[in-house]
């Protein structure tokens, strides 16, 4: 049986939480991907090792969406078939600190209102953790969520981004309607 493994290297402060206490996260992901971990807490890196590739794979998007600042709980929704895992690396768009910092400031809006009404019109989880927005959604909303968080970064308002979600996911709602999805 041939062996797979990915390294990865996640942030120091995120390791205990990929453990979890008593190490119950780092057993679940284990147990529900059939994987291994093994976790360097001095440095944050982790192997992520496994026989089955697809498997392997959910393993090493849990493991990377808890060391992006996701909540373990919101991160094991990526065990789901229809569950897939987006990033969005600011540095790519940020030409400084303050551009960086104003950038995050659009997607979180006043008391995270931006980011709540945003999650809520694309179903989608979004964590905003150092230089980068990740979500959490359903295969068919993930691509929908991360126009939205495009359009705010390229300085959109928040009433046209919303606007917009709003049109799509009616449109989104009347296919899956059509087709019997619904």
């Amino acid at each position: 049986m041939d062996e797979f493994k990915y390294e990865l290297k996640i942030p120091k402060e995120r390791v205990a939480v990929l453990i979890g206490q008593k190490g119950v996260t780092k057993r679940i992901v284990e147990r529900e991907t059939s994987t291994k971990l093994d976790i360097d807490s001095e440095e944050g890196d982790v192997v992520v090792s496994g026989s089955d590739a697809l498997k392997l794979f959910v393993a090493r998007e849990v493991v990377t969406a808890i060391g992006r600042g996701f909540n373990p709980d919101i991160a094991l929704k990526l065990l789901k078939v229809d569950y897939v895992f987006e990033l969005i690396n600011l540095s790519d768009i940020a030409r400084n600190k303050n551009d960086m910092s104003r950038l995050k400031g659009r997607v979180i809006g006043q008391e995270g209102k931006s980011r709540r009404v945003l999650e809520e019109l694309t179903e989608c989880e979004i964590c905003v953790y150092g230089k980068t927005i990740g979500l959490i959604g359903p295969v068919e909303m993930i691509g929908l969520g991360r126009k939205s968080i495009e359009m705010l970064l390229q300085g959109a308002m928040h009433a046209s981004v919303f606007k917009f979600l709003e049109k799509q996911r009616r449109e989104v709602k009347r296919m899956a309607f059509e087709s019997g999805n619904l």
